[in-house]
């Protein structure tokens, strides 16, 4: 039997499933606000942990990438933000949505940007580990065998529509994400450095599709749901289509090199996490399991399982090139909030009850954040 709708996990002071990414839960008696809060530059550390210079690096870096994200993406911002986080934490995206949201395009733009490889991968029930990773071919001329190299060995990699191809070819690409390798012929071949893998699954088409597990779900970092344009932003679509621009712009924008990318991910590393956000983060995670400083009444009937370690080291990761993005060398409680919905919501498993209700994972996350209270 579902609970009452009173008893649902809901942040309040605001309608369920109404909230943003970022979005502040409305302050309330032991909430996320109540107290007193430390200001913004106190989490900062005693000496700077990047210097300037190497700040200033960082944000051509990532404006050029914007740039050129911008010249062929109309609006989708939070997609923006979440693909260039991502590639600054070195984790891999699931991006799901219904068909004609630039989920392709968009992952083409992170590509172009970049001066790396990148290659493509249209997923279906017949395709073969060996069609992702390589193969061994016969030379009948030498009588030798050659290594064929798959096209999982590229710098960014678009996995399109993962949840058309077989159990055993995702776990074999989940497999090549994880280890940052493949084994051919008894071989072991490393990945390129960077690394990045780009995985769409469209949730409207179920026939002939197989479903990823929560378990392999939790190996990307983050997982972003994109939402229809807004009015303006169509029109813009429109406009670039009748000008001719709207697969990319007529003028090369530019890019930057797999060195840049490489130093952008090493100032990631040097974003300092003060001890008090870390304990913070240890909280939101343990709260997901039903615990925490502060338990969200009735958790459990709606969450099976809460996020795992790997959910908190990507919370900080994500923090981390969050405060790169904005500018900063250390890692503040907001955030760790700006970018929750995409680290938490694949990692959170929901019971019969919840699904059954229509309870979204952003109402949980947005619960479990309104409960702990900020540093």
């Amino acid at each position: 039997m579902s609970n009452p709708p009173s008893q649902q996990p809901v942040a309040q002071g605001q309608p369920a499933g109404q909230g943003r990414p970022g979005a502040p839960a409305a302050p309330g008696p032991g909430g996320a606000h109540g107290g007193q809060q430390r200001r913004p530059g106190e989490y900062a550390p005693s000496s700077s942990a990047i210097p300037p210079a190497s700040l200033e690096r960082t944000a051509s870096i990532i404006s050029t990438i914007t740039q050129v994200f911008q010249s062929r993406v109309v609006g989708q911002e939070n997609l923006r933000t979440t693909l260039v986080a991502a590639l600054a934490a070195g984790g891999h995206v699931l991006l799901e949505s219904v068909p004609g949201l630039a989920k392709t395009t968009a992952a083409s733009a992170l590509a172009s940007s970049i001066t790396g490889s990148f290659a493509r991968i249209q997923c279906t029930p017949d395709l073969m580990p060996n069609d992702i990773i390589g193969t061994q071919i016969f030379n009948y001329g030498s009588g030798t065998f050659t290594t064929q190299l798959g096209p999982v060995h590229a710098n960014v990699v678009l996995l399109d529509e993962v949840n058309r191809s077989s159990a055993k070819t995702q776990s074999a690409m989940l497999e090549a994400m994880q280890e940052r390798q493949t084994s051919i012929g008894g071989e072991v071949y490393r990945l390129p450095e960077p690394f990045m893998v780009l995985a769409t699954q469209n949730p409207i088409e179920e026939e002939g599709t197989y479903v990823l597990p929560e378990a392999q779900m939790d190996r990307f970092l983050m997982k972003e749901i994109l939402t229809y344009p807004r009015p303006g932003e169509e029109h813009e679509i429109l406009d670039r289509s009748t000008a001719g621009s709207l697969t990319g712009p007529r003028q090369a924008v530019g890019n930057v090199s797999l060195e840049d990318v490489r130093f952008l991910q090493e100032m990631v590393d040097a974003v300092y996490v003060d001890p008090a956000v870390k304990r913070y983060i240890i909280d939101l995670v343990f709260t997901t399991r039903g615990s925490g400083p502060r338990p969200v009444p009735n958790l459990t009937q709606s969450v099976r399982v809460g996020a795992s370690p790997r959910g908190s080291l990507a919370l900080m990761r994500v923090g981390q090139a969050h405060a790169l993005l904005q500018g900063r060398d250390y890692v503040t409680p907001d955030d760790v909030r700006a970018m929750r919905y995409g680290v938490l919501r694949h990692r959170l498993v929901l019971t019969f009850d919840a699904l059954a209700s229509g309870i979204k994972p952003e109402q949980i996350i947005d619960a479990v954040f309104h409960a702990v209270p900020m540093p």
